[in-house]
């Protein structure tokens, strides 16, 4: 038989259970922090938060982009949205700039890396210049970030950590290896770095999308396999809720690098895409 007042106890201490913990968000709301907030897939991502009250800290380079994305975050239900304009594109540098960031705005509960560039892979091997920017902003900035977080996220030991890299790191293409050998250097650090910070209990998200409609990809013909922000931010929400080390997204493009990282070099070499 059901013992009715133990049924009773049990849901009164989940309801305070729950009361408590509502409180605590209200007195101390979660805290996201996006680089690279400017971007298509940072937008889609923050904007969930917002319906849930937390409190933002959002970076990039163009102050009207990251006024307007403040505003349609305070719309949502933004607890707090502070931005700060700054290029992200040495390591130095953005060590530096995310340690003082850390300093005036606390360490967050959830981050995103969502800044880089794709060039042109003819163009960039005529240009010393622009690889080296190439390399100064897809490896050396999220580094120098990671580096900064690591040790105040550490310290705390919670949060969780997601950086954007992409499928064109597993495997160098003829076509985009420049911009792919930069996602490989980022997929190799981040995959290190999740196992330093397991046992701190901080969680470290590789995020491989394939093709997203985005501005960066705004010049190159429209394809099938290309996903939305809206779709790849969902994604990289869900992975972190499931604590997925590496989130392939859409989730197609599993099974296609797959194929493409296990093909004969001699058929690789000789293909045109």
């Amino acid at each position: 038989m059901v013992d009715q007042s133990k049924l009773a106890q049990e849901s009164n201490r989940n309801l305070r259970a729950k009361d408590k913990e509502s409180e605590k968000e209200k007195k101390n709301p979660h805290h996201v922090m996006i680089f690279g907030a400017s971007s298509g897939i940072a937008l889609e991502f923050a904007r969930p938060f917002a319906d849930r009250k937390a409190r933002f800290t959002l970076i990039a380079r163009d102050e009207d982009k990251l006024k307007d994305i403040s505003a349609d975050l305070y719309t949502r239900g933004a607890k707090n949205v502070a931005i700060v304009c700054y290029s992200l594109d040495a390591l130095e540098g953005s060590y530096a700039a995310t340690k003082e960031i850390i300093k005036q705005t606390e360490a967050p509960d959830t981050v995103l890396i969502a800044h880089g560039i794709l060039g042109d892979n003819d163009a960039l091997m005529k240009s010393p210049q622009a690889m080296d920017l190439l390399f100064r902003v897809n490896v050396l900035s999220p580094i120098g970030i990671l580096m900064a977080l690591e040790e105040a996220m550490g310290e705390r030991k919670r949060g969780t950590i997601a950086v954007i890299s992409s499928v064109a790191g597993d495997r160098g293409r003829a076509s985009n290896f420049a911009y792919g050998s930069t996602k490989s250097a980022i997929s190799e650090f981040t995959s290190g770095l999740r196992a330093r910070l397991l046992p701190k209990g901080v969680f470290v998200l590789t995020v491989k999308p394939g093709m997203v409609a985005t501005a960066m990809t705004e010049h190159l013909p429209r394809s099938p396999l290309m996903a939305s922000p809206k779709k790849v931010s969902r994604d990289i929400i869900k992975a972190i809720s499931q604590k997925t080390p590496v989130l392939y997204t859409p989730s197609f493009w599993r099974l296609i690098m797959f194929i493409i990282r296990h093909l004969p070099e001699f058929i690789f070499s000789r293909l045109k895409f």
